[in-house]
């Protein structure tokens, strides 16, 4: 699907962000408490001013284990009383990635002048940074 077939919320598809890597480098329970602290879950398909199914929080797990790891961590966050509301984020098998058009790819590198960048993106980004600088690779 093109980029305004999802936009139109009418394919089912989610904007989301497949991301490789290496188990033994890092977890998949890292990547979820990277996910769970940078976005609110508790939104049904909506992330900040974007709204449809489109813009819903998902987890699209590979195998039975990173299923688990996903509900085990989506109870505990709830059970802590993390959020305010209960978390919304789906969890289903992944089934087909269609990569984004071109013009979509590193868009915040390519692009962070940009409203959206600025206004969203780079608040998460800034986010991300504050709560895990100890953990980041220093070039």
């Amino acid at each position: 699907p093109s980029y305004q077939d999802v936009c139109s919320g009418t394919t089912g598809h989610a904007e989301v962000v497949h991301i490789t890597f290496d188990p033994n480098l890092l977890s998949f329970g890292a990547l979820l408490e990277v996910f769970f602290s940078v976005h609110d879950p508790t939104t049904l398909n909506r992330q900040g001013a974007d709204v449809g199914s489109q813009y819903r929080s998902a987890i699209f797990y590979h195998n039975e284990k990173q299923r688990q790891s996903a509900e085990d961590v989506i109870r505990q966050i709830d059970s802590d009383g993390a959020w305010d509301a209960p978390i919304v984020t789906e969890v289903t098998p992944i089934s087909i990635f269609y990569p984004a058009e071109a013009y979509h790819q590193n868009y915040f590198r390519n692009n962070p002048n940009q409203g959206y960048c600025q206004s969203v993106i780079n608040p998460k980004v800034a986010k991300f940074h504050k709560r895990f600088a100890d953990r980041l690779k220093r070039r």
